[in-house]
């Protein structure tokens, strides 16, 4: 009988609740408002010649690295940010080695890890979700070979400071130290500029939250050019589908429509908190295109009436330190109009029920 390894067998299988997703669509942090018109343009251009050709990778990663202020060899263009975080537990792990997350953060993390057969040392977060620095520095051990932080993180939209993230890869001078950045672009702090004096410090980006480019699947990887030219190895060399690059270099070069969708997250994330404070329901201060929040008992019902009314929010009950936590992704400003119009309502139905009990 046909078995698959032992490692596979014991991997915790990553389950986004993508069935029946109509609505507004609050639950996966997706661009609200779409992708940029150059986008749309660029897509209806593209031909059944293009379509036909293999995709080339390498002129496109030119044009991320120069925005990036990089060398060509110090990025890789992936599809999304999920392959860039197996392809570096690919690279960098096997049994007998350890990885080290901070919970509750992004699953793929630890299914890429365990994947290879390495032990994966989960850290909590401190209270109220803020990074713990000292516990990482301290479970750091000769077996650490990969270290992934995301900052801002998911699901709580708390941050790490700079100091912290290179104190760490200091002290993990073994270890690959991955700071996934796929929310940069709602917090504006970054350590890419870093790469070149850390020989062990890889830099994530996606271009499917603040760009609208999830469907597209595309997403960098940036990193000392010695430590990326391993990487590479075990890449696909089309890993990137030729829609993504064709559309990749239009997107970047619309940056008033990602400077503008981003002001409105920035200001609407104000807004949801402001309600969820005036609501009296405890939340969790965020860098992110996201809130995180706890309805307590009421959970389960807040879900039911914001799907009743065609918005979806994504349930975070079952992850570390998050029980009665909803995450709710903050778009465009009529997105948010509504969001937090039905969010009162939820509350005060919920007031007047008590009330007539």
């Amino acid at each position: 009988m046909l078995k698959p390894a032992t490692t596979i067998r014991s991997v915790k299988q990553y389950h986004p609740p993508l069935g029946g997703r109509a609505g507004l669509r609050l639950d996966f942090n997706e661009n609200t408002e779409g992708c940029s018109p150059l986008v749309l343009k660029r897509l209806r251009s593209i031909t059944a010649e293009e379509l036909t050709r293999y995709p080339e990778r390498e002129p496109v990663e030119r044009t991320i690295a120069h925005w990036l202020g990089l060398a060509p060899d110090q990025a890789m263009l992936t599809n999304g940010v999920d392959e860039a975080i197996h392809l570096l537990c690919e690279t960098y792990l096997q049994p007998g080695n350890e990885a080290i997350i901070v919970v509750p953060t992004f699953g793929m993390y630890e299914v890429a890890a365990s994947a290879t057969g390495s032990t994966v040392r989960s850290i909590p977060a401190e209270t109220n979700f803020g990074f713990p620095a000292s516990a990482v520095l301290a479970a750091i051990t000769p077996q650490t070979r990969i270290i992934a932080i995301a900052n801002p993180n998911n699901p709580t939209g708390a941050v790490a400071s700079k100091d912290d993230l290179l104190t760490i890869a200091e002290r993990a001078a073994g270890a690959a130290v991955l700071i996934d950045e796929a929310y940069y672009d709602f917090y504006g702090h970054t350590v890419v500029n870093e790469i070149s004096r850390r020989a062990n410090l890889f830099v994530a980006r996606t271009f499917s939250k603040a760009y609208g480019l999830a469907g597209l699947r595309v997403g960098v990887l940036c990193g000392p050019a010695a430590q990326i030219e391993y990487v590479r190895r075990i890449a696909s060399p089309y890993n990137v589908n030729g829609v993504a690059l064709a559309c990749l270099p239009a997107a970047l070069s619309d940056q008033d429509f990602v400077t503008s969708y981003v002001q409105a997250v920035r200001h609407g994330r104000a807004r949801l908190q402001e309600e969820l404070r005036a609501c009296g329901i405890a939340f969790w201060p965020s860098e992110a295109n996201f809130v995180l929040a706890n309805f307590s008992e009421q959970r389960q019902a807040f879900i039911a009436a914001m799907r009743q009314l065609g918005i979806l929010v994504r349930d975070r009950n079952n992850d570390p330190g998050c029980g009665g936590c909803v995450r709710i992704t903050v778009g465009a400003e009529a997105h948010t109009d509504r969001l937090i119009t039905a969010l009162r309502n939820f509350v005060e139905r919920r007031k007047a029920s008590e009330v007539s009990a």
